[in-house]
C-alpha cells in the first residue's frame, strides 16, 4: 500500500502560438523574446520553432490558487506580445500556418532534435497543454499512471483544439496527438509493476544509449523525471482559461480517488494498451461527439456519457478538494463543443474564412487573463 499521502499540488505548462495580427500567420519572435531580456513573471521558455513560447505556471496548493496563476500567466505572454505588435493563441495546431514555413530556433539542442528526428522534428507544429498533480510517493505514482491510462481518451476529447491542418479541415478533432504520436516513446504507456520496475525500463533506455534521462519519454501520463509529480501530456492547448483549469481539476480529483481506493485495498481495474488505444483513436478522431468503449461492458456508449459517469465518480473528492466552481466548466463543455468544435463552427459560418478563426482563437485566449 501507498505509504505517504500525496500532496496533490498543481501545475500547468502550457504552448502558446505567437500570432501576426495582420496575415494572422504564425511568426517567428522567441529569440528576440529572449534576447530582449524580457521579464514576465514565469521563465519564457523556447521550442524547436520559432513561433512558439512555453510558460509553466508555479507550483500551486489548490485549483483557486492555479487559476489565477494561470489567468497572470497568460496576461504577461499577452501582454508582452502587444507591446510588439504581435498577438497569442492557444490551440493544438494553428489553422493553416505551413510547417515548411517556419524558423527554428537557434539553440544546439534544437539542431540536435533536428538532427535526430529529421523531417518529424520540422513537422511536429504542436501547441499542448501540460499538466502536473503532486504525488510523492513513486509506487503510488505508478499505480496511478497504470489506471490513469484509461481515463487519457475521456481527457483528451475533452481538450481537444486542432481541427485544422495546413489549411485544411482535418476531419479530426485532435489533429496534434496524431502529428505527436510520429515520435518515439509517445502516447500511452505500458504497465509497470512498480516504481523499481519503471526505473530498470528507464535504465535500460539509457544505458543502450536511447535517451540521455527520462526528460525523453514523453507518454500521454508519465512520472517526471526530476519533480515528485504524475504529469499528463495528452491535452491541445487548451483555448480558454476556464477549460484548462478545469481539466487540471478533474485530473487532481482522480489523483484523490485513486488514493482514497488505495487505502481501502481497492483500485481501478487495469486494462490491456491496445484496448485503451480504441478509445484513444476514438476521442483523437471525434472528440466528445462520438462514442467510447466502457471495456468492462464492452459496450460502446456516448463520450459524453462517459465523461459525466467519471465525474459523478469523483464528485466527492472535488467538494474536498474546493474545486467545484471550476470543475463545472466540463459540464458546459460537454453541452456547447470543445474548442475543436467552436473552432469548427466558426469556420462553417465564415464561409470557410481560416483567418476568422485565428481571430476567434486570439480573442478565447485572451479572455479573463490578467494583464500585469
Amino acid at each position: 500500500m501507498a505509504k505517504q499521502k500525496p500532496s496533490l499540488t498543481l501545475g500547468i505548462e502550457e504552448e502558446y502560438q505567437i500570432i501576426d495580427p495582420e496575415t494572422r500567420e504564425l511568426t517567428s519572435y522567441i529569440t528576440q523574446f529572449l534576447d530582449e531580456g524580457v521579464m514576465v513573471e514565469r521563465e519564457l521558455k523556447p521550442e524547436l520553432h520559432q513561433s512558439q513560447v512555453e510558460l509553466g505556471t508555479s507550483v500551486c496548493s489548490s485549483v483557486s490558487e492555479l487559476y489565477e496563476e494561470l489567468a497572470r500567466q497568460r496576461g504577461s505572454i499577452c501582454h508582452l506580445a502587444e507591446q510588439r505588435g504581435l498577438k497569442i493563441a492557444s490551440a493544438g495546431t494553428h489553422p493553416f500556418s505551413h510547417w515548411l514555413a517556419q524558423e527554428v530556433t537557434p539553440r544546439e539542442r534544437y539542431y540536435g532534435v533536428l538532427e535526430e528526428m529529421q523531417i518529424l522534428a520540422r513537422r511536429l507544429l504542436i501547441f499542448g497543454m501540460h499538466v502536473h498533480i503532486g504525488i510523492e510517493d513513486r509506487d503510488f505514482a505508478i499505480d496511478c499512471m497504470n489506471v490513469m491510462r484509461y481515463m487519457v481518451p475521456h481527457i483528451m476529447a475533452l481538450s481537444t483544439s486542432s481541427p485544422f491542418w495546413n489549411g485544411r479541415k482535418t476531419g479530426l478533432k485532435s489533429y496534434r496527438a496524431v502529428l505527436f504520436t510520429d515520435f518515439p516513446r509517445t502516447g500511452l504507456p505500458d504497465f509497470f509493476r512498480d516504481w523499481a520496475a519503471f526505473e530498470r525500463f528507464v535504465n535500460s533506455l539509457v544505458n543502450a544509449g536511447c535517451i540521455p534521462d527520462g526528460s525523453k519519454i514523453w507518454w500521454d501520463v508519465r512520472p517526471h523525471f526530476k519533480f515528485p509529480t504524475l504529469e499528463f501530456r495528452m491535452c491541445d492547448a487548451c483555448t480558454t482559461i476556464d477549460e484548462a483549469i478545469a481539466i487540471a481539476a478533474l485530473l487532481q480529483a482522480v489523483v484523490a480517488w485513486l488514493w482514497d481506493l488505495r487505502q481501502r485495498n481497492m483500485t481501478f481495474r487495469i486494462y490491456r494498451r491496445d484496448l485503451i488505444e480504441e478509445n484513444r483513436w476514438r476521442a483523437v478522431r471525434y472528440g466528445i461527439d462520438g462514442e467510447l468503449i466502457d471495456w468492462g461492458k464492452e459496450e460502446s456508449l456516448p463520450a459524453r456519457w462517459l465523461i459525466r459517469e467519471l465525474l459523478r465518480l469523483v464528485d466527492p473528492y472535488v467538494e474536498e478538494l474546493g474545486s467545484r466552481r471550476y470543475i463545472e466548466k466540463i459540464y458546459t463543455i460537454l453541452e456547447h463543443g470543445t474548442s475543436a468544435d467552436r473552432q469548427l463552427r466558426v469556420y462553417e459560418e465564415s464561409g470557410g474564412d481560416m483567418k476568422a478563426v485565428v481571430d476567434h482563437l486570439i480573442q478565447e485566449t485572451e479572455h479573463n487573463v490578467i494583464l500585469p
